[in-house]
């Protein structure tokens, strides 16, 4: 097991353990791609871990059906039947919506709203080991949800219960808020060469 040296260690009094095994809020942004399989490869690791895994998809249509989500969705039954891992349930948000803004807004709006109701009455009763919160900075950038709201509720999550938030544009509130943020910047990628996104890489 690698075994990364801290390069501060607070005096918050903790023990190295104790320190160690905190629940993390955890935030991917950027421009590139990534920042959803990155979380998704978490996921993975969580289940392993026997995890309860609760994947919230906030803008990608309710109708696309990502090879993550067929993958996860069959653990869960592996886990069902055998015992092995943990359950997964992936809860898709509304008819989904693209960063991409079309059409009439507000029903998008109250789903999303609706969907960051749910994940707190989830917190609080401290369904899930594990949260993925895909596309979930969309719906605070575009003011659908509080981001203060969203940042108390997770500072005051009781429990251990992990949070992966993925999407570009984090709130800078937010960011401050995690305990780890990494930003997806682009060095290449295939559709500069005018390539489109293909099965098994994008979906």
């Amino acid at each position: 097991m690698p075994q990364g040296k801290p390069t501060n260690v607070p005096a918050d009094g903790l023990t190295t353990r104790q320190r160690r095994n905190r629940p993390l809020l955890v935030v991917h942004t950027g421009q590139m791609k990534g920042k959803s399989t990155a979380a998704f490869g978490m996921a993975l690791r969580a289940w392993t871990a026997g995890m309860p895994i609760g994947v919230f998809q906030f803008v990608k249509s309710a109708r696309w059906r990502v090879g993550e989500e067929n993958a996860l969705r069959a653990l869960g039954e592996v886990h069902e039947h055998t015992g092995q891992g943990a359950p997964v349930t992936w809860h898709k948000m509304g008819e989904g919506w693209s960063w991409i803004q079309r059409g009439d807004q507000a029903d998008h709006a109250a789903d999303a709203l609706e969907g960051w109701r749910q994940i707190q009455r989830d917190l609080a009763a401290q369904r899930y080991g594990f949260y993925v919160l895909d596309e979930f900075t969309y719906p605070m950038k575009w003011g659908w949800v509080d981001v203060d709201e969203v940042v108390g509720t997770l500072a005051d999550r009781p429990g251990f219960q992990h949070v992966v938030i993925t999407g570009r544009d984090a709130d800078p509130r937010l960011v401050e808020a995690a305990d780890l943020v990494a930003e997806l910047t682009k060095v290449k990628h295939p559709m500069d060469a005018g390539q489109k996104g293909q099965k098994g890489i994008e979906w």
